[in-house]
């Protein structure tokens, strides 16, 4: 659906406050006079209260929640323009001290005809796909820590002196079953030591799958150049693709190289990744701090997250991706 012209506003500028079970709509003309007042209904009810009052000369925003993306789906066909708002900072903009429904989606709609919502990218459905495996990934691995964790707590506890090698294969598994610990100590033991059989295989699944889609569209051709750079496995690299999804939808600025113009979009992709060093240059003091740490957390916590900062792996990164 084409977009009016930029000179003529939109009739209306609609917001909506998305919850779990149901949803605040409402909105302002281009004078922020209310010509929808704030209404709540159930989701169930969404979809044809949607096709039956949106039209093609509505702009509509919504914040980014968990359920946004399945909501701007279905939505966006309906509306003009659809954007989707960062949350964190519409809460720094819109900062007050009475917090309602019905007042947070007038102002949304407000700060959405001033021009002042601070968008975020709306990424393709393969791209929530690999994130959501790598999210479901590291939820599997925090647990199995969690479990070999507790388990080697036990020894520490008890004194005991576990054997050379892997601790939590099969091969020592009788040494496990042979300790010497309380009913309810070898109640939690075998419990552990289940729990750790449990996760080994499904996270040996999830990895075959993200090898299966590193080989297919649209991150095959990515891979082998992401995976020439020290410190990245297969896993980091299909974690770094999940959080960019693609180079091109960072802010493009023209530099002249050997070539021609290239894009430069190092200092973004930095930026976005969370790599950038804090500043503090103010009147007589001048320093510089630690990462800003407010990039994707997944992206963040990657062993290769050093090796992308320091000396020129970040233009490296930016250039191969």
């Amino acid at each position: 659906m084409k977009d009016p012209p930029s000179s003529i506003p939109w009739e209306r500028y609609l917001a909506v406050d998305l919850h779990k079970h149901y949803l605040v709509i409402g909105g302002v003309n281009a004078h922020q006079e209310i010509v929808l007042g704030p209404r709540r209904m159930d989701l169930t009810a969404w979809p044809r209260w949607a096709q039956s009052h949106l039209l093609p000369t509505d702009s509509l925003v919504v914040e980014a929640t968990t359920n946004a993306w399945d909501f701007y789906d279905h939505t966006q066909p309906l509306v003009g323009r659809l954007q989707v708002a960062n949350a964190g900072k519409i809460a720094l903009i819109a900062k007050t001290r009475v917090k309602t429904d019905a007042l947070d989606v007038l102002k949304l709609a407000r700060l959405s005809a001033a021009n002042l919502i601070p968008e975020v990218w709306v990424p393709p459905q393969e791209v929530r796909e690999l994130r959501n495996l790598i999210a479901h990934r590291w939820r599997l691995t925090r647990m199995h820590t969690m479990t070999a964790n507790r388990l080697q707590s036990l020894l520490h506890r008890y004194h005991f002196v576990p054997p050379a090698g892997e601790l939590f294969w099969d091969s020592h598994r009788a040494w496990w079953d042979g300790l010497v610990v309380s009913p309810t100590e070898r109640l939690r033991l075998r419990q552990d030591l289940a729990t750790l059989d449990h996760l080994r295989p499904q996270l040996a699944e999830v990895d075959q799958e993200l090898a299966r889609l590193s080989t297919e569209p649209p991150w095959a051709s990515a891979v082998p150049l992401l995976m020439q750079l020290p410190g990245f496995g297969l896993l980091t690299v299909m974690t770094v693709l999940g959080a960019l999804g693609t180079i091109t939808r960072l802010p493009m600025s023209l530099a002249t190289g050997q070539g021609g113009p290239v894009r430069d979009s190092a200092k973004q992709l930095v930026g976005y990744a969370g790599l950038g060093a804090g500043v503090h240059d103010s009147g007589q003091t001048h320093r510089g701090g630690a990462h800003y740490q407010a990039g994707p957390q997944r992206l963040a916590a990657r062993p290769g997250r050093s090796r992308v900062d320091r000396g020129p792996t970040s233009s490296l990164l930016e250039t191969r991706v």
